[in-house]
């Protein structure tokens, strides 16, 4: 196949070239073949060398155009054995190259055009025009009107459209497509806003300290550009047998003229060597891929990115959005003894419906996602950036940041209390006041997203050496996530600018994939060898900069498209070596005079139906390999949401495990009941029918007995623990727990806590990885 060189000439011929040359040779050899069945061979022959003679001069100016670019392809196999094919009076063996010369040509094209078909938004995220002050009225402006000291609102939802300062009360932003920082940040009147930020609170004022040219959003999406110029071009695999090949050809050729001093034997052998496996079966192999890997919900853009896919040995994980979930989810609850758990969490929630804040939004989903029920707020009022205060209920509840509630809550030794809690690094806190009194704390975090590990797993069984995480985050949160999923290299606090050359660095250690989301990440995206965006969620320059577009908010899906990525490439060497093998056969008969130009090339044609038949098996899975059940997918969704909808026990065991060395003794006995109740009834009937039904199926679908042995062992060992707590209840007497009793009863709490939510995320993370095939 000839590779394709830059340049606006030759797109511009392209252009017509690809819309007329295929159909020019199907035309010739179907009307040749007509003029021949109806007795007018001379009209057939010269309909075929019109034919061939249109595809050769199209190829011609081609492979001239790559050599200007000091680029080589086998099509000047495929030429010289057309262009002997006029000079020797072999009209049909000289369409039927042409055919399949341009047709390896177009199915290629489609490959490219089926690709970047869903492609079509570019940068869609930035914003095109601003509301601009003037007189005292708002208007409408285009974006680049805007000049330095222009006020400008920014309305909730929106993008910051130019670098500014804020004015009035301040700002909730979510710089995370920017910076990598996950939660919302609050920033002050006169602190500086980015733009491409995006405003996470109530509407505010900013002050244009830029222009739209020179502010930061702007200047990332250069980087990019920058980045996608300087990136060296992907040769495509056929051409790299090019030379060898060619020289092989040629050789054989040469001395079969000579030996034989008939010239028809060497267009045999050119005939015979035209490299139609290379041509068809390459392309077809990498359509099929590309359609797999869009099936999976995974977009790769064209076949040198599959290609490339399949090659990488180092990958680069942005943390925030790719290996976390990149939203703000309810880690912990703490509240005063008289306040449980189970009354904070819609007490607070039902206060936060009324706001917009991404936190509120956070903490009226963890509700809802607990089937709490949440009352109407009253008296509500705001105070942006800050927090809300309402009436709940017939209580007085305020919910906020530390300082907005301590302002309207009485000083008490659980308040100081709750104030050290909160400072835990890599959360967001929400407190919460009832009546006048620090009442409870809510922690947030960036969850690292279930199926990362095994994510990482696979990358390294499949042939990843290094795998490094990259992000604009601060160290702390950052080295927690790293030491949690054990990554080969960590750099933190990054720019745009840092992570290019964090991908030029570890080029060191070989092809380099970046996995990515953010605007942030987009410059880094263009730079490796091969760029992974998170398109779901991500920004859109995330998705126009890299090679392959993941659709679905699943990491797993990476794992899917390398799967395929290097299946398709194996399936397209494997046509490849088998193809040239076959043709090299025909070559040496050929050149001993017993094919000849003709027999020759159908011969050709029919190694190539067996390797473009071989290419097709891409389309599919393997025949064979390791197995795994695949649930229903809304079964593995149903057991997930199980998970969730038992949370609030596992959380009122740590509950009952901090309170049981305070609690009064007449409390113990009616606490452990509770939980004993809890246990029995929710926690325990969920676990058997897990292990009974679902884990069974599972081992029945792997045809492995042994299958989730360990997994059953952690069953067995929540059963063991709630046997135990519920013998230590019964052992107390009417007098109360001893001290000693206490602490064994708050040993075994803390254990079951923590197998029950270890066990959680484990098989979490099995459900998950059984979607990916």
């Amino acid at each position: 196949m000839p590779t394709a060189p830059s340049g606006r000439a030759l797109l511009s011929f392209d252009r017509v070239a690809a819309g007329l040359i295929f159909p020019l040779a199907a035309a010739a050899l179907a009307a040749g073949g007509a003029a021949w069945i109806v007795g007018a061979p001379d009209v057939a022959a010269r309909i075929w060398m019109g034919g061939t003679a249109g595809v050769l001069l199209v190829q011609l100016v081609d492979i001239g155009l790559s050599l200007r670019h000091g680029e080589l392809g086998l099509d000047v196999i495929a030429a010289l054995a057309m262009a002997g094919a006029l000079l020797l009076d072999q009209s049909l063996a000289g369409i039927i190259v042409g055919l399949m010369y341009t047709g390896g040509e177009e199915l290629e094209r489609f490959a490219q055009r089926r690709a970047r078909r869903e492609m079509t938004a570019l940068l869609s995220r930035v914003p095109r025009t601003a509301s601009r002050y003037l007189d005292g009225a708002l208007e409408e402006v285009d974006l680049a009107t805007l000049k330095p000291g222009d006020r400008i609102l920014v309305r909730h939802g929106e993008v910051v459209p130019v670098d500014g300062t804020i004015l009035g009360s301040g700002a909730v932003l979510d710089e995370s497509a920017l910076t990598g920082e996950p939660l919302p940040v609050r920033r002050a009147a006169g602190a500086s806003a980015m733009s491409g930020a995006t405003n996470a609170g109530d509407p505010f004022d900013l002050e244009a300290t830029s222009t739209a040219t020179d502010s930061t959003y702007a200047g990332i999406v250069r980087l990019v550009e920058a980045a996608q110029a300087a990136r060296a071009p992907i040769a495509r695999l056929a051409d790299r047998y090019a030379v060898g090949f060619l020289a092989v050809t040629l050789t054989m050729a040469g001395a079969a003229w000579l030996a034989s001093g008939d010239p028809v034997r060497a267009l045999a052998v050119l005939v015979i060597a035209t490299p139609c496996p290379l041509i068809l079966a390459v392309p077809v192999a990498i359509i099929a891929g590309v359609s797999r890997c869009a099936r999976k919900g995974v977009l790769v853009k064209g076949g040198g990115a599959l290609e490339q896919l399949a090659a990488a040995r180092t990958v680069l994980l942005d943390k925030t959005g790719t290996v976390t979930d990149g939203r703000a989810r309810l880690m912990e609850t703490k509240s005063r003894d008289e306040v449980p758990p189970a009354a904070l969490l819609p007490l607070a929630a039902s206060l936060d419906q009324g706001s917009h804040h991404v936190v509120a939004r956070a903490l009226v989903a963890a509700a809802r996602e607990r089937g709490l029920h949440l009352d109407t707020p009253s008296r509500v009022r705001e105070t942006p950036g800050a927090g809300i205060e309402g009436r709940v209920g017939g209580h007085d509840v305020a919910v906020g940041g530390w300082d907005f509630v301590q302002a309207r809550a009485a000083v008490t030794d659980f308040g100081r209390g709750i104030h050290t809690w909160i400072g835990r690094v890599g959360t967001v806190s929400v407190v919460v006041g009832i009546d006048g009194e620090v009442a409870g704390a809510f922690l947030f975090a960036d969850e690292v997203r279930p199926e990362t590990g095994a994510v990482l797993r696979h990358l390294r069984d499949v042939g990843v050496d290094r795998i490094v995480l990259v992000t604009g985050d601060r160290a702390d949160p950052a080295e927690g996530v790293a030491a949690f999923l054990g990554v080969d290299g960590l750099v933190s606090q990054m720019t745009p600018e840092d992570k290019i050359g964090t991908v030029r660095a570890e080029r060191a250690h070989g092809p380099v994939m970046m996995v990515g989301d953010g605007v942030n990440d987009a410059p880094a995206l263009a730079a490796a060898d091969i760029g992974v965006a998170m398109g779901a969620r991500g920004a859109a320059a995330s998705s126009e900069a890299a090679d392959v577009v993941i659709l679905v908010d699943r990491l797993d899906r990476l794992v899917s498209a390398i799967g395929i990525a290097r299946r398709s490439r194996g399936i397209a060497l494997q046509s490849v070596y088998a193809g040239i093998g076959l043709s090299l056969a025909g070559m040496v008969a050929a050149a001993f005079g017993y094919l000849p130009p003709v027999q020759g090339a159908l011969l050709q044609e029919a190694i190539d139906v067996a390797v473009i038949l071989n290419a097709l098996r891409a389309l599919g899975g393997p025949l064979w390999g390791t197995s795994h059940a695949a649930l229903p997918p809304e079964e593995l969704l149903g057991l997930e949401e199980e998970h969730q909808s038992l949370i609030d026990v596992v959380d009122q065991i740590r509950l009952t495990a901090e309170r049981i060395v305070h609690l009064p003794d007449a409390e113990v006995r009616e606490q452990l009941e509770a939980l004993d109740h809890l246990l029995r009834t929710r926690l325990l009937p969920h676990e058997t029918r897990e292990d009974r039904d679902v884990y069974a199926r599972i081992r029945h679908g792997a045809r492995t007995p042994d299958a989730l042995a360990g997994m059953s062992r952690t069953h067995m060992e929540i059963q063991r623990q709630v046997h135990t707590l519920t013998a230590l209840r019964r052992a107390l007497d009417d007098t109360g727990p001893t001290e000693a009793q206490r602490y064994e009863l708050q040993r075994v709490l803390h254990g079951l806590e923590a197998i029950t939510r270890l066990h959680f995320a484990q098989e979490e993370e099995i459900y998950r990885l059984m979607q990916v095939d």
